[in-house]
């Protein structure tokens, strides 16, 4: 009921978001006194009340040295779960096509932890003009019909291990973002237990591989409480006017009360200093303002299954770091791990993913010589700084781009044994 009664809130306020974006732009042209700061209270009301939709990635082109090449986004793969989407750079010049076709090939991990893939928009944007991307870009559940059948974790690392083998590994890097961090290295053991190619490259950057180091507030919330917490207060079924009605999910409006709650006051302080800068008109950081807030406040749902079993596997048990970790049956043995090589990323002001939780992983991949394996640690850097914005394109992006190309030029044999 509780999700029926938000849902039908939010449908309620459609007319006064509207009302307000409308009134905000008459009181923005008219030359009476106190228009602005009308303007401003009803701009305002607009961002607060507003629906949220997925973003765009809005990245129509890139440069390829001091050529410009269109940006066209294909989806190659299409589950009832999940879009694998590539990001092919448009070219006539067979010269240039030949130069491309010898790019890396980059699968982007997007995390299904609240947002939508276009969080990752930085590493596209800058992967892009080097690299040929793709990304995951997980469906909303509230769209997910029914009958489309469950998704757990293990359908989760499924996807992974189906998007490998159809990009093919033997040329690929695969990068995990935070959440799927965990999956993707459960994927590629697997792919490496059963004898398959696996990539190229591994890198994990500020994921949970193993929560008991350096726990932050995350970890304490989904330690402290019992499973049968989580499935009793954040799991609603999603209600009519909704593809997927009646399925069980962690809806996205909690999913955002919660990143909010971790720290209300910066939130509260971020919408007075817009209200203040549209008072005073100054507009590049209100647009600033905008631009955040759009990508923050659109958020999806998570299957309930998926993320009951995120919970107890990955932040109450510790499986893959314990070596209890299993798949349809299929023990994860990360060990097993031996021609793809290693790298973690953690940010050291990082408060959401603890020191050590990912960097972990190189212990685990015991099978990967030293030579091998890259960590690092970015300075002055939190958990959003290390995918986004300024550290990221400066600091890390070229740290991650050397790491690719250094094991995209050696040959599978030179990767299969160690120097």
């Amino acid at each position: 009921m509780f999700y029926q009664l938000q849902d039908l809130s939010r449908r309620a306020l459609t007319p006064v978001a509207a009302a307000a974006r409308v009134s905000a732009k008459l009181l923005r042209k008219a030359p009476v006194p106190g228009a602005p700061f009308a303007a401003a209270g009803w701009e305002l009301v607009h961002r607060l009340t507003k629906g949220y939709q997925q973003p765009a990635f809005d990245i129509p082109s890139v440069m390829l040295d001091a050529e410009e090449l269109p940006l066209n986004e294909e989806v190659v793969v299409e589950t009832a779960f999940c879009r694998l989407v590539r990001f092919a750079r448009v070219t006539t010049s067979a010269e240039t096509q030949a130069r491309l076709d010898a790019q890396p090939k980059v699968l982007l991990c997007a995390p299904l932890s609240g947002h939508h893939a276009t969080l990752l928009r930085d590493m596209v944007r800058s992967l892009a003009p080097e690299h040929d991307v793709y990304i995951t870009c997980w469906i909303d559940a509230k769209e997910i019909p029914v009958k489309a059948g469950r998704f757990g974790l293990d359908e989760y690392i499924e996807h992974l291990m189906q998007f490998i083998r159809h990009l093919g590994a033997a040329d690929l890097h695969l990068m995990a973002v935070c959440q799927p961090a965990v999956p993707a290295l459960a994927a590629v053991s697997l792919l490496a237990s059963a004898g398959e190619r696996t990539p190229r490259t591994l890198i994990m950057m500020g994921g949970p591989i193993d929560g008991r180091r350096s726990p932050t507030a995350v970890n304490k919330v989904a330690t402290e409480r019992p499973l049968s917490w989580f499935r009793d207060n954040l799991v609603y079924r999603v209600p009519l006017g909704h593809a997927g009605r009646g399925r069980r999910v962690y809806p996205g409006f909690l999913q955002l009360t919660a990143f909010v709650s971790m720290n209300p006051k910066r939130h509260l302080h971020s919408y007075r200093t817009y209200w203040l800068d549209r008072i005073s008109g100054k507009q590049e950081s209100a647009a600033s303002h905008e631009k955040f807030y759009d990508e923050y406040n659109a958020v999806l749902d998570m299957d309930a299954d998926y993320y009951l079993e995120t919970v107890r596997v990955v932040f109450q048990e510790h499986a893959i770091a314990k070596g209890t970790m299993s798949v349809k049956g299929q023990k994860v043995v990360p060990s097993d791990i031996r021609d793809t090589a290693i790298m973690t990323v953690e940010g050291a002001d990082d408060d959401i993913t603890g020191a050590g939780q990912t960097h972990v992983a190189l212990e685990l991949c015991r099978g990967v010589p030293a030579e091998r394996t890259r960590k690092l640690t970015a300075e002055g850097c939190g958990h959003y700084g290390i995918f986004s914005g300024s550290k990221f394109r400066e600091s890390i992006f070229p740290e991650l781009r050397a790491f690719i190309r250094q094991h995209h030029q050696a040959s599978p044999a030179a990767l299969a044994s160690p120097q």
